[in-house]
Protein backbone atom coordinates (compact mmCIF):
# COMPACT_ATOMS: atom_id res chain seq x y z
CA UNK A 1 0.00 0.00 0.00
CA UNK A 2 1.36 3.28 -1.06
CA UNK A 3 1.02 6.43 1.35
CA UNK A 4 1.02 10.24 1.42
CA UNK A 5 1.78 12.60 3.77
CA UNK A 6 -1.17 14.10 5.78
CA UNK A 7 -0.34 17.22 8.53
CA UNK A 8 -3.70 17.64 10.89
CA UNK A 9 -3.57 20.09 13.84
CA UNK A 10 -5.05 18.31 16.76
CA UNK A 11 -6.18 19.74 20.00
CA UNK A 12 -3.95 19.07 22.83
CA UNK A 13 -5.52 16.87 24.68
CA UNK A 14 -6.14 14.66 21.22
CA UNK A 15 -2.58 14.55 20.68
CA UNK A 16 -1.41 13.51 24.47
CA UNK A 17 -4.09 10.90 24.10
CA UNK A 18 -2.31 9.21 21.17
CA UNK A 19 1.11 9.62 22.55
CA UNK A 20 0.28 7.91 25.57
CA UNK A 21 -1.44 4.64 23.62
CA UNK A 22 2.24 5.18 21.72
CA UNK A 23 4.01 4.64 24.89
CA UNK A 24 1.87 1.90 25.91
CA UNK A 25 2.02 -0.15 22.60
CA UNK A 26 4.77 0.97 20.98
CA UNK A 27 2.89 1.79 17.87
CA UNK A 28 3.12 4.48 15.86
CA UNK A 29 0.29 7.88 16.40
CA UNK A 30 -0.34 7.08 12.48
CA UNK A 31 -1.49 3.83 13.22
CA UNK A 32 -4.37 4.89 15.50
CA UNK A 33 -5.00 8.04 13.42
CA UNK A 34 -5.23 6.00 10.33
CA UNK A 35 -7.14 3.35 12.44
CA UNK A 36 -9.92 5.88 13.37
CA UNK A 37 -10.01 7.53 10.05
CA UNK A 38 -11.21 4.54 8.03
CA UNK A 39 -13.70 3.53 10.57
CA UNK A 40 -14.77 7.02 10.01
CA UNK A 41 -14.66 7.14 6.10
CA UNK A 42 -16.64 3.56 6.33
CA UNK A 43 -19.28 5.24 8.73
CA UNK A 44 -20.06 8.54 6.78
CA UNK A 45 -19.73 7.46 3.03
CA UNK A 46 -22.79 4.91 4.40
CA UNK A 47 -24.42 7.50 5.87
CA UNK A 48 -24.37 8.91 2.39
CA UNK A 49 -25.17 6.01 0.60
CA UNK A 50 -28.32 5.54 2.44
CA UNK A 51 -29.16 9.32 2.13
CA UNK A 52 -29.02 8.97 -1.61
CA UNK A 53 -30.83 5.95 -1.52
CA UNK A 54 -33.34 7.87 0.50
CA UNK A 55 -33.66 10.32 -1.52
CA UNK A 56 -34.21 8.34 -4.42
CA UNK A 57 -37.11 5.81 -2.93
CA UNK A 58 -38.66 9.50 -2.03
CA UNK A 59 -38.93 10.96 -5.61
CA UNK A 60 -40.01 8.14 -6.88
CA UNK A 61 -43.02 8.67 -4.68
CA UNK A 62 -41.85 6.49 -2.21
CA UNK A 63 -42.85 3.56 -4.36
CA UNK A 64 -43.10 -0.32 -2.66
CA UNK A 65 -43.65 -3.77 -4.61
CA UNK A 66 -45.04 -6.60 -3.00
CA UNK A 67 -42.95 -9.38 -2.02
CA UNK A 68 -44.45 -11.63 -4.80
CA UNK A 69 -43.86 -8.79 -7.21
CA UNK A 70 -40.33 -8.39 -6.37
CA UNK A 71 -39.99 -12.47 -6.56
CA UNK A 72 -41.58 -12.07 -10.44
CA UNK A 73 -38.73 -8.93 -11.29
CA UNK A 74 -36.38 -11.68 -10.09
CA UNK A 75 -36.88 -14.53 -11.52
CA UNK A 76 -35.29 -15.59 -15.42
Amino acid sequence: MSTAVLSVRLPSEMKHRLDSLHERTGRASSFYVTQALEQYLDDIEDAYAADAAYREWQADDFATVSLDELKAQLQP
